[in-house]
């Protein structure tokens, strides 16, 4: 019998097309399948229309209830070495019931993102102030904090992330560990559409992903008619899974404004475009997108918000729109600066977009330090490695790994009894009704 058992406990079923969340969930189940774990992909969710077949890596796939005791059965049955949570909410839901039943199971949280991160920064953008670390101190916050402590180990994709934890939040790093995008660099060719072979704009995100669809209204109602004055035959392609009805009534021909939706091979549709473009507002991780458009060689546009936690040292292949980021102490802006600040940003952004698209000198430039940043920042085996040993650390210091975090033992004390309860008490009520 293996001794290998993962269970990994998804938020969602992984749709790598779709997302980079799911790209990323897929290079972690690869990872441990070379490893040679027995993996079993468990989900509440719903199955999505873009859902990978995890079958056919030899993933099995089962769908568990939430609030149920039905769990409690499939675990002991199965009793894995080692659980991935993905995303905190799972872990507050199933985590007391693998520390009840699989007490010895290495626990690991794969956090996607800050979503207390991302959560704070949309907060201030409706309220149209700049984001102060003290919005971070929100009920979000202290949810994913906990979840993040009760954990052996919380994967974080983002170095940037990695520093507001430890600084802010004040966990202790043996139980943090920078898990950027993995990209197999082996598998990487420098693109053979060169500048003049291309055309025309990109913008790609899942449309599900609130920053995201921010940004195409952003595009659409301020930078894109700056950028179609300047140059009157050029397009903006939307590419993105799932385009609600709101986000397909923007497409419009005769302003090369084009929302094309789901796009069957988002390599192929970023290749071909001359730029991408990216005005994040607010978000948080690190940005798939961006990380494709350099696989594809296609220098982007964006804000700080998009290149954060991606950089690790190196210079950005594009050109950033700096928005504006507030200090701790720093006091709300008054309105009319906002609004004055928010076109001039958008200025910017229009003014950045069009001397990239005309220049192919600084194109070319940007599309060989995309390629050194990918090869620098995001090598698979290099990042695989330093993983694989400090898992293997764990598993052989297990106790004294824990007895080092007590705040985690006191959080996972507290949230067994609290949660436990509570999932009864919903479990009685859904059968009583």
């Amino acid at each position: 019998m293996n001794n290998k058992t993962l269970l990994i406990l998804g938020y969602v079923w992984p749709e790598p097309n779709s997302s980079a969340a799911g790209g990323h969930m897929l290079s972690l189940i690869q990872f441990f399948l070379t490893l040679d774990y027995d993996i079993t992909y468990a989900s509440p969710a719903l199955q999505g229309e873009h859902k990978i077949d995890l079958t056919q890596l030899g993933v099995a796939e089962t769908s568990v209830n939430l609030n149920c005791s039905s769990f409690d059965e499939f675990v002991i049955e199965l009793n894995p070495t080692m659980v991935l949570f993905d995303r905190f909410m799972l872990e507050e839901q199933f985590g007391w019931r693998i520390s009840k039943h699989c007490p010895d199971a290495i626990k690991i949280l794969d956090t996607e993102d800050l979503h207390s991160l991302r959560h704070a920064r949309h907060q201030a953008i409706k309220l149209k102030r700049p984001f102060s670390l003290t919005d971070l101190n929100n009920d979000l916050a202290k949810r994913e904090i906990a979840a993040i402590f009760r954990c052996d180990l919380t994967l974080v994709i983002s170095d940037f992330e990695i520093n507001l934890l430890q600084q802010h939040f004040k966990v202790p790093s043996h139980i943090l560990w920078h898990c950027p995008f993995m990209l197999d660099m082996n598998e990487h060719q420098p693109s053979s559409l060169s500048y003049q072979n291309r055309h025309h704009f990109i913008s790609i995100g899942n449309f599900r992903h609130e920053p995201n669809w921010d940004a195409v209204l952003w595009l659409k109602q301020q930078i894109w008619p700056l950028i179609r004055k300047q140059l009157p035959k050029a397009e903006l392609h939307i590419y993105g899974a799932y385009p609600p009805p709101k986000a397909t009534q923007l497409h419009n021909p005769k302003q090369g404004f084009l929302v094309k939706g789901w796009a069957e091979d988002a390599k192929q549709v970023m290749e071909q475009a001359r730029v991408c473009l990216a005005p994040l507002r607010f978000g948080a991780g690190i940005k798939g997108k961006l990380a494709e458009a350099m696989w594809c060689g296609t220098p982007t546009v964006t804000t700080n918000v998009g290149i954060e936690g991606m950089q690790m040292g190196q210079p950005w292949p594009g050109f950033v729109t700096d928005l504006e980021q507030a200090q701790e102490q720093a006091p709300p802006q008054e309105q009319n600066h906002q609004d004055h600040s928010h076109q001039e940003q958008a200025n910017n952004f229009a003014k950045q977009a069009v001397e990239l698209y005309q220049n192919q000198q600084t194109w070319e430039n940007f599309q060989t330090l995309g390629y050194d940043l990918l090869t620098h920042n995001f090598d698979r085996k290099v990042i695989q490695d330093k993983l694989m040993a400090k898992l293997e650390q764990i598993k052989t210091n297990l106790n004294q790994h824990r007895n080092q975090n007590f705040i985690g033992q006191m959080l996972q004390h507290h949230h067994l009894k609290s949660t436990q309860y509570m999932s009864q008490w919903i479990e009685v009520k859904n059968k009583l009704d």
